[in-house]
């Protein structure tokens, strides 16, 4: 089964809301939970700069988002102006119908002025609770939120986390655990996000 995940990166992206998700969510193809896994860096540009300085090379320059399964979108400060770039937002877009549409931080906010999280529950950062109100139903202020195939994570660090209950949520919690410890990473509790407050839950 076949599973093609796009990854939006953009200038003055955090770069951690990206890597944190991006290490656990592979290990679906490293692990073969599904036949053909691929991964594509994605951004409307050949080049993108980090909010820290680090520079990324793009392969897939404004590729059709809709021959994904998966779309991510990391947060960084910049999406609060990204929001408003009808270009940037157009492109988005045609993630419409993706199967899977995932955010950490204020990358909900790309996903809010996409208009897909019309009558959903989302989260983001702490810091942009306001800003995420108008694009969906309802902000719930805890790490991880799914709503039916729509998942966000809070600020920075639950990445890492998000990407954990990504593969839970497709692949079930003892595959989680398996690359929980293959990442040497503590801190995820696969029972404390069995519930998570979800309207239309899978």
């Amino acid at each position: 089964m076949v599973m093609k995940m796009a990854f939006i990166l953009f200038d003055q992206m955090t770069a951690l809301d990206f890597v944190g998700f991006y290490e656990a969510v592979t290990w679906i193809g490293i692990l073969k939970l599904k036949e053909d896994v691929t991964w594509h860096f994605c951004s409307n540009k050949a080049e993108v700069t980090d909010d820290r300085g680090l520079t990324i090379k793009i392969n897939d320059v404004n590729p059709d988002l809709s021959e994904y399964d998966m779309v991510f979108i990391p947060g960084g400060y910049s999406t609060r102006l990204l929001r408003n770039d009808s270009s940037f937002i157009s492109w988005i877009k045609t993630a419409s119908n993706v199967e899977y549409k995932v955010s950490v931080c204020t990358g909900s906010l790309i996903l809010g002025a996409a208009g897909f999280l019309e009558g959903k529950s989302a989260t983001t950062n702490s810091s942009a609770y306001d800003l995420l109100s108008p694009y969906c139903k309802e902000v719930v202020k805890d790490r991880l939120v799914r709503d039916g195939n729509i998942f966000t994570g809070g600020g920075v660090s639950a990445s890492l986390d998000l990407g954990l209950y990504f593969i839970q949520s497709l692949f079930g919690e003892e595959i989680a655990n398996e690359v929980q410890l293959k990442m040497e990473y503590p801190y995820y509790n696969c029972s404390a996000y069995r519930d998570v407050k979800s309207q239309n839950p899978v």
